[in-house]
Formats: structure tokens, sequence, C-alpha cells
């Protein structure tokens, strides 16, 4: 289906969601800490942000865990090894596991997603994205589970209506790829829900990087492929720009690295402030000649850069600005500072990829 007719479908008004009319035993409480006797849920836990989660809740004491993926992809393998949980649960199976056991799970982390960007096949995208979304949202609500989900900043499309999850409304965002819309689908079907988890937020990820993307392969992060690609050649090679107002590697993007974006879901789940969207970034954009000359330090080598022109396949989609706009999640008192680019890449790169390590 073309993206310009599934964004006509945005608002998704064929989608309802049914009341259930029983609800577990299980008490909301807006305390601040999670109980560690407590079953905490975590989908897509094979995969980058989730396999983070997992081993980061680990370190807290956290191992009352259920890990929800598919775990038959060897290259995911090593990113679950070695981490203590309760259980592991096939994601096909999850939710009709979940649906029999009213008190299983007290808190879910849905990070589950198809997040391949030059998938065009929409229907893909609308099962894992939206559809299982909507199931997993609506086993909260059943449950009174608070839920912290992966939302994306793709849906904001271009950029034109800015990166403000204050204003612009999901309705009227444009996404530029099937992987956008089915995202921005889900946040437009949840902020019009009457019934709701006791508390939901959905985070808008910027631009991720850090341990255990390896299997990512083409869709890891630009520090991924550049450590790779210096590691081989000696140089790495940037996409020349197409737009007047920027230079060749001007080309900005919001980088985060992967320990604050667990921060961001940990603290949320904890802190619990008011329900809705938030934007997951740092808010203060970079340059690719930035990311790629702090990839050449942390491997102590001259930094050497070679331009190539943008596929035109890619060319009209490309974004050549992107910023997450904070405000809103400072103001509901986040109180932790965001790690630098040249930080977050020196340790990625010297504590991980050279040692091929994971988290």
């Amino acid at each position: 289906m073309a993206v310009a007719k599934l964004r006509m479908k945005a608002g998704t008004k064929g989608i309802n969601t049914l009341p259930f009319a029983a609800k577990g035993s299980y008490i909301f409480l807006n305390t601040f800490f999670m109980d560690k006797n407590h079953c905490i849920a975590i989908t897509g836990a094979a995969g980058f942000i989730g396999s983070y989660l997992t081993g980061f809740l680990n370190q807290k004491g956290y191992t009352n865990l259920i890990l929800v993926d598919d775990f038959t992809q060897p290259a995911k393998k090593p990113n679950f090894i070695g981490k203590r949980y309760a259980r592991l649960i096939d994601r096909n199976s999850f939710i009709e596991w979940w649906t029999g056991r009213a008190d299983a799970v007290q808190y879910c982390f849905h990070l589950g997603a198809r997040t391949d960007t030059t998938e065009p096949n929409y229907a893909i995208h609308k099962h894992f994205n939206l559809d299982y979304s909507i199931a997993v949202w609506e086993r909260c609500y059943r449950f009174n589970v608070p839920l912290v989900y992966a939302s994306s900043a793709a849906t904001y499309g271009n950029g034109d209506q800015g990166y403000d999850d204050t204003g612009a409304l999901p309705t009227l965002m444009q996404p530029l790829n099937a992987y956008g819309i089915s995202k921005n689908q889900f946040d437009i079907w949840a902020s019009r829900q009457e019934y709701k988890p006791p508390f939901w937020a959905g985070l808008k990820f910027f631009n991720v990087y850090g341990p255990n993307e390896y299997h990512k392969n083409r869709m890891a992060s630009v520090i991924f492929h550049a450590y790779n690609q210096i590691k081989q050649t000696g140089a790495m090679r940037l996409f020349k720009s197409h737009h007047p107002n920027y230079a060749d590697g001007q080309q900005q993007r919001d980088f985060i690295y992967v320990k604050d974006i667990i921060n961001i879901a940990e603290w949320m789940m904890r802190r619990k402030p008011q329900s809705g969207i938030y934007n997951a970034g740092t808010g203060k954009a970079r340059t690719f000649n930035d990311l790629a000359t702090a990839v050449f330090n942390a491997m102590q080598l001259p930094v050497n850069i070679e331009y190539i022109d943008t596929p035109t396949d890619i060319r009209d989609k490309y974004q050549y600005y992107t910023q997450a706009k904070m405000d809103k999640l400072l103001a509901a008192g986040y109180p932790h500072q965001f790690y630098e680019l040249e930080t977050g890449v020196q340790e990625y790169v010297t504590q991980y990829l050279k040692e091929n390590k994971y988290f």
C-alpha cells in the first residue's frame, strides 16, 4: 500500500478496543520504586534495547523477568545468554499466555517491534507495531499494569512540524515510511482510548546507539557501521548533502546513548509522571562529521572522511535535521544528564566494539 494512502488511515478509526469486564487483583500504587518481588514483562527482550534493559535491571537486582521475543534467531542469542530471568516466552504465545494469568505481570516494558525502516510491506509493520501493541495495551488495562512502550522519532517525518512532544498532534504528523506510519498509528490509537492502563508512557526514541546491536546489520547505528568501516578501510564514508542549507557531513541527528534511553524508561516506570507521549532524545543535534570524528578519536586514528552520493531511492525521504524537544520530560522532573556524543561513543567503542562485548 502506498505511503500516501496509509497516511489517510492515520486515525485508525476502524480499530476499536473492547473494555474487559474483569480485572486482576493487583492494586496499582503510584510509588517511586518497582518491587523486586513483582514480575516485569519485557517484549523485544532479545533485541538491542530490550536486552540492554534486561541487563540493566539484573544489575539492580531484578530477576523476576518475563522475557518475550523470537528467541530462535542465532544472531540474537548472545543478547540474552547469561541474563537472569524467570522465563522466556515466544512473542507469538505471549498474549494468549498473559490473557489467562491476571496476576502474572505487574510492570510491562513493550519494546518489541519491527524496526526496519526500509521494509515497504505495511502489513508486516501493522502486525508487529500496531496490532500487537494494541493487544499488549488491552491486557495492561485489563490487569491494571503500568506500561512503558517504544514509539519512535520516525513518527515526525521530515520534521517540518518540529519535534515537539507537547505540540504537534500525532494525527497531523507525516511519517516518511511504513515503519513510522505504524508507530504513529499506535500513538494516535493510544491517545484516543477511554480505557487505559493505570499509567502509560510512549517514548519517541531518536537515534539510539550502544551495546547489543551486533545483530541489526544495516539497521544498526551509524556509530556501529562507522567503527567497522574504519577498522576495515581506515576511512569513513558519509552521504553527501543534496540540500542547499547543509554542507557535506553537516546533516544533523539527535544521537542518544542506549544508557540514557534505559534511564528514561526505568525512571518513567518508577516515578510515573503524567501519562502520555514523551520524546527520548538528548535535545542536542550533532553533525555526522562530529560523529565520525568521535569514532576516529575513540579508535585513536586520524580523521579520514569520504563523501558519497545519497542513494536516489532514499534521497527524497532523507532527514537532514532531528532534535528532540525535551522540555516535557524535564518538566516532569527527569533528573539525569544525557551523555555527550563524544563520551558515549568513547565508551561504546573502547568497552564494547573493540572487545566484541555485550552488556
